[in-house]
């Protein structure tokens, strides 16, 4: 998978707008061309520019920037898979559950099983960054 430059979401100005406005807004409809058009860019230079400077394409962004509010969500334990899917602004909850587990190695239930308090009252699991957490 790759891995976003996190530098160039800070050093282009462009990309900077358009990151701001997405993790505000992660929820919503983003599309490709509303995000060139909020860059000031044509949406085929756009997607180009996006994928050398930061490294990795639009949309797979996006998916990592709603991942990562969905296992925020699924840590919670308010949560159920279904709600989280469409809170997070995925469309289909097949299509959430594929991309969860491209980009962290497991479905979401799973996610959810391993960060619910164990026995022991205490559980670690990985989340999309790579850092273990202890889940309480």
């Amino acid at each position: 998978m790759e891995k976003p430059k996190a530098d160039a979401f800070e050093y282009y100005r462009r990309i900077k707008k358009v990151k701001n406005h997405i993790e505000a807004n992660y929820c919503s409809h983003v599309s490709l061309s509303g995000a060139a058009k909020m860059a000031g860019l044509e949406k085929k230079y756009f997607s180009r520019f996006f994928k050398n400077k930061t490294g990795i394409c639009f949309k797979d962004w996006v998916a990592v920037v709603r991942i990562k509010q969905s296992q925020a969500m699924l840590m919670e334990q308010d949560y159920t898979v279904t709600e989280t899917c469409f809170a997070v602004g995925f469309r289909d909850l097949r299509t959430f559950e594929r991309t969860f587990k491209k980009h962290t190695g497991m479905t979401p239930s799973e996610f959810k099983a391993s960060v619910a308090p164990s026995v022991h009252g205490q559980n670690q699991t990985t989340l999309l960054n790579g850092a273990p957490t202890s889940a309480e």
